[in-house]
């Protein structure tokens, strides 16, 4: 296979016939991508840590378009994409995607908290007023030492410290607390405890909740 001279056109115009293909020079060979790659990146897959998903960025996607589709934040995926620019996004680049877990079902007198980066237990404990171990009790399936940005857990909320009256102590309610078991090992009654705590509930006691136990009544 050979390549004709380019001057064999202007030779046939004025009678010459063209050239043998002995007298013309090879066809260079020139390797060419798939059509439609000329221009494309090859954009390979991120190392996407856990709790999240790759994802191939299409013709319209913005991290807004996207935080609406799967149920994150723009916030959340700007975090698990530090070396994205999410102002120039590619078709075709791989970007990670947080992969929000359902929402739990928080106790009464807890309230649902979205992991934020930098959250730990021990700062979500110090911020809200509790313990370390009350987060962990009310947050049974979560790894502390594994938290996802977006991820909801259950803070318990700290109930304030009753003004209690004279002859009476404030006491902690802890797991398997009731009035009855209570009033016997303070010495006391059913009706004294229920008498020095007007607004709590004995059928609904809460894990951390304050209330006033009368002594020697």
């Amino acid at each position: 296979m050979c390549y004709p001279y380019d001057d064999d056109w202007n030779m046939v115009q004025y009678g010459y016939p063209p050239r043998s293909p002995y007298d013309c020079y090879p066809r260079p060979y020139y390797p060419r991508p798939p059509c439609g790659d000329w221009d494309r990146p090859s954009w390979k897959a991120p190392p996407c840590p856990r709790g999240t998903m790759p994802y191939v960025i299409q013709s319209g996607d913005t991290f807004y378009k996207l935080a609406q589709r799967f149920n994150t934040t723009v916030a959340a995926i700007s975090a698990v994409n530090p070396g994205v620019d999410p102002n120039n996004l590619q078709i075709g680049q791989v970007i990670c995607i947080p992969v929000t877990k359902p929402a739990p079902i928080c106790p009464p007198g807890t309230i649902m908290y979205t992991i934020k980066a930098g959250d730990t237990f021990y700062a979500l404990a110090a911020r809200f007023g509790t313990t370390v171990e009350a987060i962990m009790r009310v947050n049974p399936g979560v790894d502390p030492k594994n938290l996802q940005i977006g991820q909801v857990v259950c803070i318990p909320m700290v109930s304030p410290v009753p003004i209690c009256p004279p002859g009476s102590v404030v006491y902690v309610i802890k797991a398997g607390d009731t009035f009855y078991k209570l009033a016997s090992r303070f010495g006391t009654t059913v009706e004294a405890i229920m008498k020095a705590n007007p607004g709590v509930d004995p059928k609904n006691l809460q894990i951390g909740q304050r209330i006033c136990i009368p002594i020697g009544k």
